[in-house]
Formats: C-alpha cells, structure tokens, sequence
C-alpha cells in the first residue's frame, strides 16, 4: 500500500493505494501521526478510492487513527469506499462510527 497526505484549507486528506493490511501498519501510522499535532487542521479525511483489499487489522488501524485524532478534536471521515472494501465496512458497522462518502 502507499499511503500520500494532502493538506488543504484545515482539511488533511490520506490517499491510499493498494492492499491495506497488517503489513501496511508502520506506512498508515507514518501518513497520519503528524496530523494529530497540526493544530491548522480540523478534519482528516481517508480516501479509499485506490484501496482494493482491506482486512480486520485494518479496520482497527483506522479505529486507533479515530481515537488519535478525537484526542485532538479532528474528525475523520473516509471517502471513495467501493466494492469490497464498502461491503467489509458495513459489515462492520463503521457507517455508525465513520462519515462514510
């Protein structure tokens, strides 16, 4: 997976591409750990638009970057969800803990 951070207007956006699993953990944390001191941003977003695969380990990476960025009065939000990756989030209810576009 490569994961890329997009910082615009208090908006912070992580583009992944790729599988996002277990050994993407050090890249995920990598991308969003200086968001959490950014005190110009509001809301960071999680773009899935390339994301193909993900897996239990990845739902709670994004679960560990939710609580991260509460701490720090962000919300977070995850776009471009499709196919797989939309079916494996709702199984999860993540649509009850997630803005989800």
């Amino acid at each position: 997976m490569q994961a890329s951070v997009q910082k615009d207007a208090g908006k912070a956006t992580i583009k992944l591409a790729g599988r996002f699993d277990f050994n993407t953990h050090r890249e995920f944390r990598a991308a969003y750990e200086p968001l959490i001191a950014d005190s110009t941003l509001r809301s960071v977003v999680v773009d899935f638009a390339g994301v193909d695969y993900l897996d239990s380990s990845a739902l709670g990476m994004l679960l560990m970057l939710r609580d991260k960025m509460g701490g720090a009065s962000k919300e977070v939000a995850l776009t471009g969800v499709r196919g797989n990756v939309k079916q494996v989030l709702d199984i999860a209810n993540f649509g009850k803990l997630f803005q989800i576009a």
